[in-house]
């Protein structure tokens, strides 16, 4: 599968009930096993990220809230490297973002809650925080605007680092 971003606008049905819709079904993927779900529920202003690794695809989606979402190529041996892409994602507007490896993302919590759906696919064992790279949320080389100067971010992003 070739590694770029995909933005998968899903199918919504809304009525007086409130929201139904899917994010994927395994004919969409044919080449990408998803083997493992996450859920991040954040308050507003909480920014997680950015975290990458050499071979998972992740397909995420704003399930509730409201959120930016920020991607960037990492793979220095890419012509596309240190690409951005800056997404909205909104349950009420419900799309998901296919994100290839070596492709860093973050995500800011714009909304007064946001839960945020990761499912993943790789081979082998789960590449875990030891696995993977984290970066400043505001590396000036990303060239992000997040429109925040203080974001809640967690120790792991406190102590990551700026691209070299």
């Amino acid at each position: 599968m070739k590694k770029k971003i995909f933005i998968l606008k899903n199918s919504i049905f809304k009525d007086h009930r409130g929201y139904y819709w899917t994010t994927w079904t395994e004919k969409t993927f044919k080449k990408l096993k998803f083997n493992h779900d996450k859920f991040s529920i954040s308050k507003r202003n909480v920014l997680r990220g950015f975290h990458c690794d050499s071979k998972s695809w992740k397909l995420v989606t704003c399930v509730y809230g409201k959120l930016v979402l920020a991607v960037v190529n990492v793979n220095k041996k890419d012509k596309n490297y240190l690409q951005s892409k800056k997404f909205i994602l909104d349950y009420k507007k419900p799309k998901s973002i296919l994100i290839p490896p070596t492709y860093a993302n973050a995500h800011l919590c714009i909304s007064n809650i946001c839960i945020f759906h990761y499912k993943w696919s790789y081979k082998g064992k789960y590449p875990d925080i030891k696995n993977q790279k984290s970066f400043k949320w505001d590396d000036p080389k990303f060239k992000i605007k997040w429109g925040i100067k203080k974001p809640i971010i967690s120790s792991r992003d406190k102590n990551s680092i700026y691209l070299k």
